[in-house]
């Protein structure tokens, strides 16, 4: 496995880590993997979330657990923009349309389906 280049726009951002995990099928996680390659996913979608101060964001898959860095502006606050994006238009029906590939059951068509992880460690503190 190689790495992956990052380069980053701006001297300072705020991060959050995120774990989702998907079925437990090797073709839905495939289709998963389809519906975000560049280009894929809808521009709704990708508008809405820079609108909200989102600058960058990944996603990162091992087996069936999706890992999601986003990195924002400095003074984001979760809690509000993942409500405001939820209100973007199309966010809706792209939740619900990436919720069969995930198990998320009820908090399907919510921002809280992905769960905010800790960071318990940084190389250079």
């Amino acid at each position: 496995m190689k790495g992956y280049l990052k380069t980053t726009k701006t001297p300072e951002i705020k991060r959050y880590c995120k774990v989702l995990n998907l079925q437990n099928d090797r073709e839905l996680i495939e289709k998963y993997k389809e519906v975000h390659k560049p280009g894929r996913v809808w521009p709704e979608i990708i508008r809405g979330i820079r609108e909200v101060g989102i600058l960058d964001m990944e996603i990162w898959l091992s087996g069936n657990t999706a890992f999601m860095i986003m990195d924002t502006v400095p003074d984001f606050d979760h809690d509000k923009a993942m409500k405001v994006l939820a209100g973007k238009p199309m966010q809706k029906e792209w939740e619900e349309y990436v919720s069969a590939f995930q198990q998320a059951g009820a908090k399907a068509a919510t921002p809280e389906k992905w769960e905010l992880v800790e960071r318990i460690f940084v190389l250079d503190k």
